[in-house]
C-alpha cells in the first residue's frame, strides 16, 4: 500500500474514533443500517448557524455586490419570513430557484432549507418547454428567478398559477413578479423562522439527465446533504494534517471562485455549502472567461477553484503566459467529467503552490463519492480518487449482484447516508436505481488493491458535454417529434475541449427534406442549447441494426467519431 495511503487511513480512524470530532455511530433508513456522523447537526437550518462564526467575514462577491457572512444571513432570514408570511409558504412545500448563479440563488438556498421548504434548483438553461415539465414535476408553484428566465417562465404563469420572485427589476415585463429586493426590504431585521426539521426530513429536488427521457428529480433529505458535507469536512481536516507538521500561517483568507452552476450539486454543495463552515468566501463568476479568472485570482486572492476539465485546462495553458499574481491559488479541483491525465502534470508543472485534485460524485449522492488529490493524484492521474471517508462504501458488482475483486469490472454502486431517498415522483426507477441501500451508478469500473477507483464506461445512454449530463432517449425523442424525421439515434463523440459533444444520425420520411440548419431551429424551442446536436448527418438508408432489431448505436459512434476526429475508435 502507498505510504500516503497508510497515513490518511490511519488519521481517519483516529478521527472517527469514538469521542473524536467525527465520531461515527449507526443510523437506519427506510430498513436499511448505515455508518453516520454522530454530531451531526440536526438539519441544514442547525448547520446554517455556523455562519455566526465568520459573521464579520466576506462571503459573497458578485459583480458590484459584497455580503458578508452576517449580511447573507440577515438578508435569508427575511426573505425565508417573507415566503412564509407574505406568499404563504410552508413546510414540505417545494420552491423553485431558476437563475443564473448570484448571492440571491444562495440567500433563497438557505432561507428555503432553513425552514423546511424543499429546494428545487431548476437548470437555468432549460427551455420553456422543459421548465414547464420540471415544475409540473415537482409542483412548486413559488419561483424566484432573474430576468432571463422569468421571460422564458411567462407563458406559464397562468397555466401553472406561479407566483414568481424577481431578482432583477422586471417592472417592464408583461408578467406579474414580486421584487425579491422588496420583500428584503419589508421583513429586515426579522429573525428566521423556527420550524422543526427532523434530519430526515426532505430538503432538495434537484433534477438529473439520465437514460429514461425526461430528467429525474433526486430527492435528497437534510441527511443527506450532511453526510457529505461532513465526509468532505473530514478529508479537508485530514489532508491539513498531512500538508505539514507545522502549518504555514494563514495569509489570506480561504476564497473560492465559483465557476460551476449552483443548480448542479458541485456547484451547491462543495462550493457554497461546505464555504458556510470553512469560513470561505466566493466571488461568483457572471460568465466563464480565463482572462477574467485569472483577473480575480490574483484582485481577490483565489485559494481554491473548481470547475470542469475543460475550465482548469484553459486557466492552465492562460496562466502560463500571464504575468498576473496568482501565488494564492492552492487548489485547482475539477468534477463533472473526465480529466485528461495528461492535464494534472500540466497543471502541477504550472502551479507549483497548487494541489491538483479531482472528484467523483452524482446527484444522487449529493456529489460525494471518490477524491483523488496532491501527491496520489499527479502519481494516478487515470484514477477518479478513493472513496470519501467515513460513512461511504463503493462495491464493484457483478449484473448478478455480487461483488467483484480487486480489478475486475463492473457495475460502480454506492451505500452512503449521503444517498438521495430516491427519484421524485418516480417509483419504479427509484426501484431499479437503488436497491438494498446500493445507489447503481450505471458507471463501468474497477478498483485497484489500495480501494483506487477507475471509471471506463458507462451502461446508461448519457452524454457528459462540459459537465452537463444530456441523455439521448430525450434529444432523440425531440428529433422524432419533427415530422420529416423517420429514424433517429443519439449518441456522444470525443470533444477536446468539453469532453464529448452531442452527434446524431437521422434517416428522413421519403419525399422529405430538412436541412441541419432547420432541424437545430426546431429543436431550439423544445431542448437547451447545449443538447441540440452539434454534428448532424443525414443518411440515404435505414440505421444500421443489431439482431435484436435495435440500432446500432456503438457503430454509428465509431464511424462518426472516427469521422470527428481521424482516428479509428473501435466499434
Amino acid at each position: 500500500m502507498h505510504p500516503e495511503v497508510e497515513k490518511i487511513d490511519a488519521l481517519v480512524a483516529e478521527m472517527t474514533a469514538p469521542g473524536a470530532p467525527f465520531a461515527l455511530n449507526e443510523v437506519e433508513i427506510a430498513g436499511v443500517h448505515y455508518r453516520n456522523f454522530a454530531d451531526l447537526p440536526a438539519n441544514l437550518g442547525e448547520y446554517f448557524r455556523v455562519m455566526h462564526n465568520h459573521a464579520d467575514k466576506e462571503f459573497a462577491v458578485y459583480r458590484g455586490q459584497r455580503y458578508t457572512f452576517a449580511e447573507t444571513w440577515a438578508h435569508s432570514a427575511a426573505l425565508a419570513t417573507a415566503l412564509r408570511h407574505r406568499l404563504g409558504v410552508a413546510k414540505g412545500d417545494r420552491v423553485a430557484i431558476l437563475s443564473r448563479n448570484n448571492p440571491e440563488w444562495m440567500m433563497t438556498f438557505i432561507a428555503t432549507l432553513a425552514t423546511g421548504v424543499v429546494a428545487v434548483p431548476l437548470n437555468a438553461w432549460w427551455t420553456t418547454e422543459e421548465l414547464d415539465y420540471g415544475l409540473r414535476d415537482c409542483g412548486a408553484r413559488v419561483v424566484v428567478a432573474d430576468r432571463q428566465r422569468i421571460e422564458r417562465l411567462a407563458p406559464l404563469v397562468d397555466s401553472l398559477d406561479l407566483i414568481l420572485v424577481a431578482i432583477e427589476d422586471c417592472g417592464d415585463l408583461d408578467v406579474p413578479a414580486v421584487r425579491f429586493s422588496q420583500l428584503l426590504e419589508d421583513f429586515a431585521g426579522c429573525d428566521m423562522p423556527q420550524v422543526a426539521v427532523a434530519c430526515d426530513d426532505y430538503a432538495t429536488i434537484m433534477y438529473t439527465s439520465g437514460s429514461t427521457g425526461h430528467p429525474k428529480g433526486a430527492l435528497s433529505s437534510h441527511r443527506g446533504i450532511l453526510s457529505a458535507l461532513y465526509s468532505w469536512l473530514l478529508m479537508g481536516v485530514v489532508n491539513k494534517q498531512l500538508a505539514a507538521a507545522e502549518p504555514e500561517a494563514e495569509v489570506f483568507q480561504a476564497c473560492g471562485l465559483l465557476t460551476i452552476p449552483l443548480f448542479h450539486c458541485t456547484g451547491s454543495h462543495s462550493a457554497f455549502l461546505l464555504s458556510l463552515i470553512a469560513g470561505r468566501k466566493l466571488v461568483i463568476m457572471h460568465k466563464w472567461d480565463v482572462e477574467e479568472a485569472l483577473r480575480i485570482i490574483e484582485e481577490e486572492r483565489v485559494t481554491w477553484f473548481n470547475g470542469v476539465p475543460t475550465m482548469s485546462a484553459e486557466l492552465q495553458e492562460a496562466a502560463r503566459y500571464s504575468d498576473r499574481d496568482l501565488s494564492s491559488l492552492k487548489e485547482i479541483f475539477s468534477g463533472g467529467a473526465a480529466r485528461p491525465p495528461d492535464q494534472v502534470g500540466k497543471l502541477a508543472g504550472t502551479f507549483h503552490k497548487s494541489s491538483p485534485g479531482s472528484g467523483y460524485g452524482l446527484t444522487e449522492t449529493n456529489a460525494l463519492g471518490a477524491v483523488n488529490s496532491g501527491a496520489l493524484y499527479i502519481a494516478n492521474p487515470t484514477s477518479t480518487g478513493r472513496v470519501v471517508p467515513a460513512v461511504t462504501d463503493f462495491c464493484i458488482m457483478a449484473p448478478d449482484g455480487s461483488a467483484l475483486p480487486a480489478g475486475e469490472r463492473g457495475e460502480v454502486c454506492m451505500q452512503s447516508p449521503a444517498n438521495v431517498l430516491g427519484y421524485w415522483n418516480k417509483p419504479e426507477a427509484t426501484a431499479e436505481a437503488f436497491r438494498d441501500g446500493w445507489f447503481h451508478t450505471g458507471d463501468i469500473g474497477y478498483m485497484d488493491e489500495d480501494g483506487f477507483l477507475y471509471i471506463v464506461d458507462r451502461l446508461k445512454e448519457i452524454i457528459i458535454r462540459g459537465g452537463e449530463n444530456i441523455s439521448c432517449l430525450e434529444v432523440e425523442a425531440a428529433i422524432y417529434s419533427h415530422p420529416a424525421v423517420a429514424e433517429a439515434a443519439v449518441f456522444g463523440l470525443p470533444d477536446e475541449r468539453l469532453g464529448e459533444s452531442v452527434g446524431a444520425a437521422i434517416l428522413l420520411h421519403e419525399g422529405q427534406a430538412l436541412s441541419e440548419a432547420g432541424l437545430r431551429e426546431f429543436l431550439q424551442e423544445h431542448l437547451a442549447g447545449f443538447k441540440i446536436p452539434a454534428h448532424i448527418w443525414f443518411r440515404d438508408e435505414q440505421l444500421p441494426r443489431i439482431a435484436s432489431g435495435k440500432i446500432f448505436k456503438r457503430q454509428l459512434k465509431a464511424d462518426y467519431a472516427e469521422q470527428v476526429t481521424g482516428k479509428v475508435v473501435g466499434a
